[in-house]
């Protein structure tokens, strides 16, 4: 695909489709990585993206006991 680079005040910039930022779910900020001969761009997500998902799988595969218990025989919680 090619696309044309535009003037944006006093730098140049890319146009991008609503359709290609809804594909690849990019919003207010993307990741640029420089490659040697290339550039990527690749959206920014959270520090727990995907968490909701993962925990609602472990719930249904009921891999979400905890590992430890609340309390240990010899704590005097009193």
């Amino acid at each position: 695909m090619r696309i044309d680079i535009i003037a944006i005040g006093n730098s140049k910039g890319i146009r991008l489709s609503k359709a290609l930022l809804q594909r690849y779910e990019l919003t207010d900020e993307v990741e640029l990585v420089l490659n040697e001969d290339h550039i990527v761009l690749k959206p920014t997500k959270g520090p727990r993206h995907g968490w909701d998902r993962a925990f609602k799988r472990m719930a249904e595969r009921g891999d979400d006991a905890p590992l430890l218990p609340d309390v240990f025989a010899d704590e005097d919680i009193a």
